[in-house]
């Protein structure tokens, strides 16, 4: 905290004015290094030491876990928390990278020009983070009570991939295991031109396939002949006939949230040795969960749809397994909760009206950690656009950063 200085009531001036240079300066900070999911102590370190160079008064400082992982933190651990995170949801190698975005190319630097900004991984986190960052310097500059938490391993992963015996820890997980808990939070992070205090949950299945190995050579070796990947067709038909009863059952009135699913990966077989049938095939899917949603029976109803869809054809004798990974059960903040209620003043001194009302909204976050952990909280955050050359990129106007950087401040100051 800075010394000698008190809280203010209200602030005139909420960034000051070379707000989107300094966010810039952030932004380039972070795009000098990689910080993929577990691995973010280099761009902690990194941040922090240009940071404590900028603010030193603002007490900044890592806190490592794990083989790799970091969280970046500042301020007065009492006050209203600020969050948003430091990995990016795609680790930025362009070969590892390369089954989702198809490309193997190197990455671009950061792009920037007078109006706006241009990079990777400026959407999910990095444009929020560094509007959050330059928000709580500025109150905390002023003697309001903030604290900075910029955390890794905040994006979601399944801890079902591979042998499946891994345990879910991040960065939060950490940060709230040690420190003080803080009078309430807000989650920096893109999302709708409104206030969240509303979120869904979130969950993997891995759905598999299990019939007998064979080899190309011997077409009927393998069971079902020509294998499980020759007739992933009606699987695959099966777990899209699933995803829309889900989606259509699931709606959750009366609330900001809504249902969502679908097959983000698909794998069977080894690469480097296509001549062998493989015995497996298996489906990674993401669910995003409402108010009451039980798990066990989602999965219970994919596995009755895909066993239902191999009865009667060259599945028929494939044994169907449907595994869980629930990263979190959907949670809620009172909307008469002190933060929210603050939100909402520092949305309408900021824009002029009430933040607009919304439905059906499928993104869940951090936040919903946090209210589990009955810290009242609300996520609001500017929304990216994809680049038009690459598409591995996010584009911010820096004015929108901006604006969101002074509506945070606002937001810490005013609560």
């Amino acid at each position: 905290m800075a010394p000698g200085r008190r809280r203010l009531g209200s602030l005139l001036n909420a960034v000051p004015a070379d707000a989107g240079e300094e966010i810039v300066r952030v932004l380039r900070v972070l795009d000098g290094v990689r910080s993929p999911y577990g691995h973010e102590a280099a761009a902690a370190v990194r941040l922090a030491s240009w940071c404590t160079a900028r603010w030193p008064w603002a007490g900044w400082s890592v806190q490592r876990y794990g083989t790799g992982g970091a969280n970046l933190q500042a301020g007065d651990p009492s006050g209203v928390l600020i969050y948003s995170h430091l990995d990016t949801s795609l680790g930025g190698e362009p070969s590892e990278d390369r089954p989702v975005t198809g490309r193997a190319d190197p990455l671009p630097p950061l792009k920037v020009t007078s109006s706006r900004v241009e990079g990777f991984g400026l959407g999910v986190a990095r444009g929020p983070a560094a509007a959050a960052l330059l928000a709580f310097v500025n109150a905390a500059s002023q003697g309001v009570p903030a604290r900075l938490l910029l955390a890794g391993s905040g994006t979601h992963r399944s801890m079902l991939h591979g042998t499946g015996d891994q345990v879910r820890s991040t960065g939060l997980d950490h940060y709230l295991a040690t420190e003080p808990r803080p009078s309430a939070a807000i989650v920096a992070k893109g999302g709708p031109p409104t206030i969240l205090w509303e979120e869904p949950g979130a969950l993997y299945l891995r759905l598999r396939l299990l019939g007998k190995q064979g080899a190309v050579l011997i077409r009927e070796s393998a069971d079902p002949p020509g294998g499980v990947i020759a007739h992933a067709a009606p699987v695959l038909d099966a777990i899209e006939r699933w995803r829309a009863a889900y989606v259509n059952a699931s709606t959750a009135p009366g609330t900001q949230v809504g249902p969502a699913a679908g097959v983000g990966s698909l794998t069977s077989g080894l690469p480097d040795k296509p001549d062998l049938f493989p015995a497996l095939l298996e489906a990674g899917i993401y669910v995003v969960t409402v108010p009451g949603a039980d798990p066990e029976r989602i999965a219970a109803t994919l596995r009755e749809e895909v066993e239902a869809a191999c009865a009667n054809g060259p599945l028929a004798s494939c044994k169907v397994e449907v595994d869980i990974d629930e990263i979190h059960p959907s949670a809620a903040t009172s909307p008469d909760a002190p933060i929210v209620q603050a939100a909402r003043t520092a949305w309408r001194a900021r824009f002029g009206e009430d933040p607009p009302p919304i439905t059906g909204w499928t993104g869940s976050t951090d936040g919903v950690v946090l209210r589990a952990h009955g810290i009242d909280t609300v996520r609001l955050g500017p929304a990216s656009r994809p680049s038009s050359t690459d598409p591995r990129c996010d584009v911010f106007d820096i004015e929108t950063l901006t604006t969101y950087a002074d509506l945070y401040t606002r937001l810490l100051s005013g609560h």
